[in-house]
């Protein structure tokens, strides 16, 4: 959990990538001597750059002669370890149409291979001259080729291969038939420069085997810096650059950020931190100073202190001066001490009083205590008569136990006088009649003296009036009283030294009559039936609460009934769009379930996303199973509308219930970074997991998929709902091959109220133009139909093996190519009923395209026929585009003049309408 507290600060370094050259021809001053086959093929000859500086170069032009087949190898280049490398080519090609009267075999291409090796074994006849053991990098076209009456064209490409896994490897260079010059050739590699970031240093990484790869690079913290959360890690993309910081450290205490953020340094003289972390060193506090470099605290000067729970950053203080003007009362055997507050409190708030006392026992009571006192002000009570009594009341603070001569003190000696008796203890009714009470109770514990009389006071209750009587015995009758009223009566014993406390208050009454029996027993059966009654009338009220709560329960289900009967038609689920709530946050919290952030573990950062990193990570609920999950954090800085429009996906995702469907697992909007967790699926996005299984899959795996996303696209369509980015790269596969439609971005919720439900988006939203139907583009009307359209493009990247749609057309040729009807062609071995349906998708009129649950039936319809899928479209020598038609010897891995050729059929043939 570390990471995730963390997340929210870390800063990515911006650094530039570093290329380091593992060889390159224009370094050579003698000849290159590379291997040559046939002898009549390439020849090593002197030239120049394009900054005109001589070089060694090599060329061929056998044009005139056919079926040409000429290997150029170079050299032996070790691979230092790395697992990708990138060859820098410059070159220049003459364009055949220049030259004259010769064959058909010209070309102006030649293509790269590499051959890996452990050693530098290669020898004029092994490997042998052609494809295999060599592996083919690429076909290389020129950018521009020259005739003979202009000056040499130099084209520069640069391409890459990998992942490498011998000691070295040789490059080959293989014409079949075109005249060129090799100029030169540089092999280097890329890797992410030494940096430091959040105060780690990272060592220089080479990138990894793939051009997407992440290579972890583990970091350690700088001189006079400490881990707050590990472990230490960037991450090193193939473009050379960090990413993805995982980890961080800070300054220790007493050393601060440098002014660019990447050391520590010490705290000059006179300055200190007391702290690890990002803060800078501050001046001492007051009464304290340091003269060292990286003080941590500044030592306080003579007489001054800190408390042990003072921290650094408090200025030194000192012990307070004595209470002044003590006054002294003595009332018998009682005292009462009051002072006023010291002229020094030492600089600290925190100043209690103490009042602690010689010859005092523990019968001694000082209220309201004798240490630590907030007030100025005690009573000090029981003390012995005629005795000499010495207190001392003391000012202490924080820091007086730091200084030997503390406290500092008052002195009050005082003697008591003759005690008064002490309390009566309770007094008892022994009978009561109409007129009178027969009271009793015993002497005070301490009558200090001999016991003159009592008095007893009594008054009705509720009257204010109060009467008394004298008693020489500790009993007495009360006379002259009213019948059936209660009287409150209290008790107190006289000696020389005067009257003691009164006891408690008692009730008693007097009877209805004149029986002077009449006492607590006479009132029980009173008492029992009162005590019943009471008893009925609180089961009564409990009852009563019981039945309320059932009622207000009822009411509340049902007004949940009632709101949820609002988004439920009868047998279908309908969508609800959360940017319809007025506070968007409350979708989340009815559509997704708040998970606890103790429940998430983040194992990986697998990649990045709109609005932060993607992970991998794992989910531990009570009672359910742990589970491998994908983990969305939102981003450190974020705004209140980015943070609205995150969590819309998960309030959206939270509404879908299908397996082929992203299942959205829960949300965390109370975590710092903000998290979205759905089911991870293994194989990652569609796009890319088709390029890297290319031609593995047989033609009906490749139709399962798209039967898949068609079922989870029909599911969605059923809720009234629309995708609006429906591509191959936002399709997830799993282990087993399931495809799951994901990233409801872009996604919006159709108005099927409406006879023509569509979604208008707002102007200068972004829109994917090669996955787009028309009128989306066109008029921003997005329905069912134009993810019809879209899913058509789907079916064409899947069948390609991801290949990007229109190659490398520009959006507005995509735009101007579709709006004249030009369509995608079949790709290579693609099934013509696949063709067809794919067609039947990309109809101009929106009310032409199939529904999904069309499509739907007729994929299951050919996975049950597959001897259908067997019928291959034939090539066309029409069109390029237009009603399927393709380009004469269009090869998909060979796009790079399909953009030209466009243009020139499009300007040459009347469009043919759809």
């Amino acid at each position: 959990m570390d990471y995730l507290l963390w997340l929210c600060s870390l800063v990515v370094p911006v650094v530039l990538a570093v290329e380091e050259t593992l060889m390159d021809s224009r370094w050579a001053t003698t000849e290159l001597a590379w291997t040559t086959f046939p002898e009549s093929g390439w020849e090593e000859v002197s030239g120049y750059d394009d900054s005109m500086s001589p070089i060694r170069t090599y060329q061929v032009c056998n044009v005139r002669q056919p079926n040409q087949n000429n290997w150029l190898r170079t050299d032996f280049i070790p691979r230092k370890g790395v697992l990708r490398v990138y060859v820098e080519l410059k070159f220049s090609v003459r364009d055949c149409a220049s030259i004259p009267n010769i064959p058909g075999s010209c070309k102006e291409t030649f293509n790269l291979f590499y051959y890996e090796s452990d050693g530098d074994t290669a020898t004029d006849t092994s490997p042998q001259w052609r494809e295999n053991p060599y592996v083919k990098v690429d076909t290389i076209a020129p950018d521009e080729s020259f005739s003979l009456l202009e000056a040499g064209r130099i084209n520069t490409k640069v391409r890459s291969f990998g992942p490498l896994s011998k000691a070295g490897f040789y490059l080959a260079f293989q014409d079949l038939g075109a005249c060129m010059s090799l100029i030169s050739v540089r092999v280097f590699f890329k890797k992410c420069s030494t940096t430091i970031a959040n105060f780690a240093v990272f060592p220089e990484t080479a990138t990894g085997a793939e051009a997407t790869s992440l290579v972890i690079a583990p970091g350690a913290c700088v001189t006079n810096a400490m881990e707050v959360s590990v472990p230490l890690k960037l991450y090193c993309n193939g473009d050379g650059e960090w990413m993805v910081p995982v980890g961080s450290c800070t300054c220790m205490a007493g050393f601060e950020p440098s002014s660019d953020s990447t050391q520590c340094q010490a705290c000059i003289p006179g300055t200190f931190k007391s702290k690890f972390g990002s803060a800078s060193c501050v001046l001492c506090p007051a009464n304290s100073r340091t003269s060292a470099r990286g003080s941590s605290v500044c030592p306080c000067q003579n007489g001054f202190y800190r408390a042990d729970s003072d921290p650094p950053e408090s200025a030194c203080t000192t012990i307070p001066s004595a209470p002044r003007n003590v006054i002294s009362s003595v009332n018998e055997t009682s005292l009462s001490l009051e002072w006023e507050e010291p002229d020094d409190t030492g600089g600290r708030s925190d100043l209690v009083y103490n009042v602690p006392c010689t010859r005092c026992d523990d019968n001694v009571d000082i209220a309201p205590r004798r240490l630590g006192l907030r007030q100025r002000k005690v009573v000090v009570r029981n003390l012995q008569a005629h005795t000499r009594y010495s207190f001392e009341v003391q000012a202490v603070n924080g820091v007086s136990g730091k200084n030997p001569t503390s406290p500092r003190y008052s002195t009050v000696n005082i003697t008591t006088n003759q005690a008064a008796p002490s309390a009566v203890p309770t007094v008892h009714l022994m009978r009561s009649t109409a007129d009178t009470l027969s009271l009793s109770w015993l002497p005070p514990e301490k009558p200090n003296g001999v016991i003159l009389d009592y008095e007893i006071k009594y008054h009705e209750r509720g009257q204010a009036m109060s009467h008394t009587v004298t008693s020489q015995h500790s009993s007495a009758k009360v006379e002259g009283l009213r019948a059936a009223t209660p009287y409150v009566v209290q008790v107190r014993a006289r000696t020389v030294a005067g009257y003691g406390r009164y006891s408690n208050p008692m009730d008693f009454s007097t009877s209805l009559d004149s029986d002077p029996q009449k006492s607590v027993q006479d009132q029980l059966p009173l008492i029992v039936g009162s005590a019943s009654a009471g008893l009925v009338v609180i089961v009564a009220l409990v009852v009563i609460a019981i039945v309320c709560l059932k009622k207000q329960r009822s009411s509340s289900e049902l007004e949940y009934t009632e709101k949820l009967q609002q988004y439920i038609s009868p047998g279908v689920k309908v969508y609800i769009d959360p940017f319809t709530y007025e506070d968007p946050n409350d979708a989340v919290h009815e559509f997704a379930k708040e998970i606890d952030i103790s429940c998430v573990k983040i194992e990986e950062v697998i990649g990045a996303g709109e609005f932060g990193e993607v992970c991998r990570g794992r989910l531990k609920q009570a009672g359910r199973r742990e589970m491998v999950v994908a983990i969305k954090t939102l981003k450190a800085g974020y705004t209140e509308r980015q943070r609205r429009d995150f969590l819309a996906e998960a309030s959206i995702m939270g509404q879908f219930d299908h397996p082929n469907v992203i299942r959205l697992e829960g949300v965390l909007t109370r975590s710092c970074p903000v998290l979205i967790i759905t089911e991870f699926m293994e194989n990652g996005a569609l796009d890319s997991f088709l390029r890297l299984n290319d031609g593995r899959f047989t033609m009906t795996q490749l139709v399962g998929m798209l039967r898949g996303i068609a079922a989870g696209m029909k599911y969605l369509s059923d809720m009234n709902y629309v995708h609006r980015d429906l591509a191959a790269r936002n399709i997830l596969v799993n282990s087993n091959l399931v495809c799951k439609v994901s990233d409801f971005g872009l996604s919006r919720f159709l108005d099927d109220t409406s006879a023509d439900p569509t979604y208008t988006s707002s102007l200068g939203g972004k829109i994917p133009i090669r996955w787009t139907a028309p009128e989306a583009i066109a008029f921003r009307k997005f329905t069912s139909a134009s993810d019809v359209w879209s899913y058509g493009i789907v079916m064409w990247e899947v069948v390609s093996y991801g290949e990007r749609p229109y190659w490398d057309m520009s959006n507005q040729d995509v735009m101007t190519a579709v709006e004249q009807d030009y369509r995608l062609p079949p790709p290579m071995d693609c099934p013509m009923v696949l063709h067809q349906l794919m067609l039947e998708c990309w109809m101009k009129e929106r009310n032409l395209r199939p529904k999904f649950s069309r499509i739907v039936n007729t994929l299951d319809k050919l996975l049950r026929n597959a001897a259908s899928l067997k019928v291959v479209t034939s090539t066309y020598s029409g069109d390029l585009l237009r009603l399927g038609g393709t380009l004469p010897g269009h090869n998909r891995k060979s796009p790079e003049s399909s953009q030209e050729i466009v243009r020139q059929q499009m300007s040459q043939t009347l469009p043919i309408r759809v």
